[in-house]
């Protein structure tokens, strides 16, 4: 293995290199977050895009910061390049649209598709999908033999994974209503598609039925058993009373966990997922967005299978109603990302909100979460007094670091209404380590692997996935803040299980672990 490192922002040391005798970080004021122009982008469209709105998050000019991809719905996708100044303030540019003007778009998630080291996109639409090979300087072009057929379907959700022996990713499509239904759209929920590849090339899809028209989907080695799974999140509204949650296990072929699995049924307005072992039990925790209260869920320790139970509502990250605003109905999530946005070492939470239209149950004024994570594990809203309760309505988003300064900054595309970046101003002593993993063709980025860091409080896993979010993903390095860490030491589980050796690394850097056992 390869240890690469690039020098960034380096917070003021609060000790030396060494842990021991390292004093707590002290109190800050809070998170503080400032609005960032950019150019105007709005995603709209009639009732095909009251949900949607998508955001992915990658660096496709090669210069380490990463660009915005939104969708717009009835509006073409706006592709807004980074061109802030490392550590200064964010700015962005709209760029040439070319292959990226599309229509019809519902969200976008970044990958490695072909394995030439270059990030590609899968373009969720409300009719065909579609792959999009990525180039040189952000440039783009429809694949080429891959035999890729995208469908007519109205697609709400998306996942990718490598699964053993495949050169290609295996991809997961999410769909919504059936527009043909006559009797829609109640009780008129799609199938869903998975595609396995067949060599070189991409066969027919398998068709996974039931659908329960989803909003967000994710593999995940929910079990550390060396394989990833389907999660996917759906919509209550829309199939009524005969759906669910569904974890579908990704045998041959795929087949759904039920109750005698351990799997515990949850109706949800499911609109996100997110995963991080927040309690840093080795376990990876699940937070899903919703109508009304959100849901943190941690694996039952002592269960056989994947039996999933909420967090006691005193944890605090319920996030029911809206705490600004005026407006005292229930709120409604949509996209959920976890990171530590103050650098004391432990993850927050940030969730978009915003009523699906005029839903008359639902508050309108509905501002986004920052949920704060404190000493205790218990989670505090922070999202006024850090200036990020838009009452625009939310959908898709992201928590990124976004000029390379190791604070995580905001990106929201709001339906209807013009979308918002907030750059990351905090004021805090924490280190922090963004760490990249890389290994050879074809699945480039590791996808299924796993990044082990300790900072002399504990270990910490991260797993490597693409999907989840609402719509949209990020496709960047992992952002761990260590607090008053100044060091910390790093390895990788690459997806065959090959553990690499631990290296002790400076904080406040860019790491990259490359492969080269291989």
């Amino acid at each position: 293995m390869t240890y690469e490192t690039a020098r960034r922002r380096r917070a003021p040391a609060l000790c030396s290199a060494a842990l021991i005798g390292c004093a707590a970080v002290p109190a800050i004021a809070g998170p503080r977050f400032e609005p960032v122009a950019i150019p105007e982008h709005v995603y709209d469209g009639g009732w095909e895009h009251f949900v949607g709105g998508g955001l992915a998050v990658f660096d496709c000019s090669g210069d380490g910061l990463p660009e915005l991809l939104a969708a717009g719905g009835t509006n073409p996708m706006t592709l807004l390049r980074n061109t802030s100044h490392p550590g200064g303030a964010l700015t962005f540019e709209a760029a040439a649209p070319g292959a990226l003007s599309l229509t019809g778009v519902s969200g976008a998630y970044p990958l490695d598709i072909d394995g030439d080291g270059l990030l590609d996109l899968a373009v969720l639409r409300v009719g065909e999908n579609v792959l999009l090979k990525g180039g040189p300087d952000c440039s783009f072009a429809p694949f080429e033999g891959l035999g890729f057929e995208g469908g007519e379907d109205w697609t709400t959700a998306f996942s990718a994974t490598w699964e053993a022996g495949q050169s290609l990713p295996t991809l997961a499509f999410g769909n919504y209503v059936d527009r043909d239904a006559p009797n829609g759209p109640f009780r008129a929920c799609d199938d869903n598609a998975l595609y396995r590849p067949e060599g070189a090339t991409y066969g027919a899809p398998e068709v996974l039925a039931p659908g329960y028209c989803p909003l967000s989907m994710l593999f995940s080695d929910w079990g550390r058993q060396g394989r990833a799974d389907l999660r996917i999140s759906n919509d209550r509204h829309y199939y009524v009373d005969a759906g669910s949650e569904q974890l579908w296990a990704m045998t041959t072929p795929p087949r759904l966990y039920t109750e005698a699995d351990g799997w515990q049924t949850h109706k949800l307005w499911g609109m996100g997922i997110a995963t991080r072992d927040i309690d840093r039990d080795g376990d990876q925790d699940v937070f899903l967005t919703s109508m009304g209260d959100q849901r943190l869920q941690v694996l039952v320790d002592s269960a056989a299978g994947p039996r999933f139970e909420d967090v006691p509502y005193a944890l605090g990250t319920t996030a029911t109603a809206p705490y600004t605003g005026g407006d005292g109905r229930p709120s409604t999530g949509w996209h959920v990302a976890f990171g530590d946005v103050d650098l004391d070492g432990r993850d927050d939470i940030f969730i978009t909100k915003g009523n699906v239209e005029q839903m008359p149950d639902s508050a309108w004024d509905d501002p986004n979460n920052l949920l704060m994570q404190g000493e205790d594990g218990r989670f505090v809203e922070a999202g006024l007094e850090a200036g990020l309760a838009s009452l625009l309505r939310g959908r898709g988003g992201a928590l990124a670091d976004l000029n390379g300064d190791g604070l995580l900054d905001v990106a929201v595309v709001n339906r209807r209404g013009p979308m918002e970046v907030w750059q990351n101003v905090t004021e805090t002593p924490g280190h922090w380590l963004e760490v990249a993993l890389s290994q050879p063709a074809p699945n480039t980025r590791a996808i299924g692997a796993w990044i082990e860091l300790d900072d002399g409080t504990g270990s910490r896993l991260r797993e490597i996935t693409v999907g989840g979010g609402h719509a949209g993903g990020a496709a960047v390095a992992e952002h761990f803040g260590l607090g008053a860490a100044a060091t910390a030491r790093l390895r990788a589980i690459w997806p065959d299980g090959t553990i690499s050796p631990w290296s002790e690394v400076a904080a406040d850097r860019l790491v990259t672990i490359t492969r080269q056992d291989r």
